[in-house]
């Protein structure tokens, strides 16, 4: 059995096997106030949070401009620079396969129907190689 005694000093109170751990204990509150506490604390620090955001934005805007920095400038500083249109590649893979009515096909996926359907018909794909 439990030490009743321990309980006691602790301020529940003891009924036969029971104890009555419900009663506030000095200054402690219950699980249910601080609860509360919590979520009134995150209400005001997401609301803060809000307010600060915008003011915060407009200084980053502000200083941005002051320094003529864009957002390539600070992808580059994180190391993931954007290509810009003019980087990227706009050329297609060059064409490995021509059909007999002038499809194309350049290796890559899967294979085209009509290139399918002459190898189904028994001829080799390496005939139809540009």
């Amino acid at each position: 059995m439990v030490d009743n005694c321990h309980f006691q000093e602790l301020g529940a109170e003891v009924f036969g096997d029971r104890f009555n751990i419900n009663r506030q204990v000095g200054n402690m509150t219950s699980l249910i106030d601080i609860q509360n506490q919590i979520a009134q604390l995150q209400k005001q620090a997401e609301e803060i949070r809000s307010a600060e955001l915008a003011d915060t934005v407009a200084d980053i805007l502000q200083k941005m401009a002051a320094f003529g920095i864009s957002v390539d400038d600070l992808e580059r500083a994180r190391g993931r620079a954007r290509k810009s249109p003019a980087e990227k590649s706009t050329k297609s893979a060059p064409i490995k396969y021509r059909g007999p009515n002038g499809e194309t096909w350049t290796g890559r996926g899967l294979m085209p129907r009509w290139l399918a359907a002459l190898v189904a018909d028994g001829q080799n794909k390496e005939s139809f190689t540009v």
